[in-house]
């Protein structure tokens, strides 16, 4: 069982940069894959990034975002840059139980969600 929590500034001016992190809880994070999607109001979730359970791996939707987790803190970060007004929405973390170097693109291949945090860019 894998619980996980989203945290990170809110608020952002259009070109500036922020960091989301999602701290899981559970033994056995190291061995979850991870991945960041997001909804805006009236839109559909879509994915942002995912990391493999080691890091090895990852993909991104959106080139200037990245994705990066500390298993030894059992945390994900997706670190944002040159945001745009489209970029906000809600965030969400996703984990699931995957050893190797698969990544994961579609919310229903994940078992574990946060809660979300909103982000907003401002113009």
């Amino acid at each position: 069982q894998v619980q996980l929590v989203e945290s990170g500034v809110g608020l952002v001016q259009a070109g500036g940069s922020l960091r989301l992190s999602c701290a899981a809880s559970g033994r056995t994070f190291s061995t979850y894959s991870s991945a960041w999607f997001r909804q805006a109001p009236g839109k559909e979730r879509e994915f942002v990034a995912a990391i493999s359970w080691n890091g090895g791996s990852s993909y991104y939707a959106e080139g200037r975002f990245t994705i990066s987790r500390d298993n030894a803190k059992k945390t994900v970060y997706l670190q944002m840059n040159s945001l745009k007004p489209e970029d906000t929405a809600t965030y969400y973390c996703a984990a699931k139980y995957a050893l190797g170097s698969q990544i994961f693109t579609r919310g229903y291949e994940y078992d574990y969600w946060g809660q979300g945090t909103q982000v907003t860019v401002s113009s």
